[in-house]
């Protein structure tokens, strides 16, 4: 099973054309083949950050094309930190801040896996921050993760904790189907 990431900047700061927005992107993902594994909205709608399992990435990149947008091209992604059964069953619990870490030039997957195993235990010194996954772009371009925490400043503390830059902190949009792919096929 392929992964992919994507992002799109939605143009709004409107609850409900992101909602409407999210339910097109399913039918996208669809269209390309696949699903929609994960939808995550910014708190101010602007930014989507979606995986999709399975799709042609060509083909999805038309379909969001024709729904007036324009994303990024989606890149293939490894899943840290949960599986693809715990994030379609949404066990890994809801996500209220996403961190987007720019990787230095250099490293490669197996020596940013190793670090994220040794590093990820002290976590524990920041008990009202967890850590739900992270997906990681196969070219190393960068990483996404997802974490439930109450305030901006616990992820930094966090995120200092595992010695772990951010290059950009989004809070999550509060999900009410915003946050929920389309059902599966």
């Amino acid at each position: 099973m392929a992964l992919y990431l994507s992002e799109i900047v939605t143009g709004t700061a409107e609850r409900g054309a992101a909602e409407e927005l999210v339910a097109r992107l399913g039918s996208a993902a669809s269209g390309a083949g696949g699903q929609l594994l994960e939808v995550q909205v910014s708190e101010d709608f602007a930014r989507i950050f979606f995986v999709a399992e399975d799709v042609d990435p060509a083909q999805l990149t038309a379909r969001i094309a024709d729904l007036g947008v324009a994303c990024t091209e989606p890149a293939l992604v490894h899943l840290v930190g949960a599986t693809v059964d715990q994030v379609r069953a949404r066990a890994t619990g809801a996500a209220s801040h996403l961190v987007e870490w720019d990787f230095p030039a250099g490293l490669d997957m197996d020596t940013y896996l190793a670090r994220k195993k040794e590093k990820s235990p002290l976590y524990a010194q920041v008990p009202e921050v967890a850590f739900l996954r992270t997906y990681v772009r196969e070219d190393m371009g960068k990483c996404l993760c997802l974490y439930d925490a109450p305030d901006d400043a616990a992820v930094v503390r966090a995120r200092e904790v595992v010695t772990t830059p951010i290059d950009r902190l989004h809070r999550l949009a509060e999900p009410s189907g915003v946050a929920a792919p389309s059902s599966q096929p």
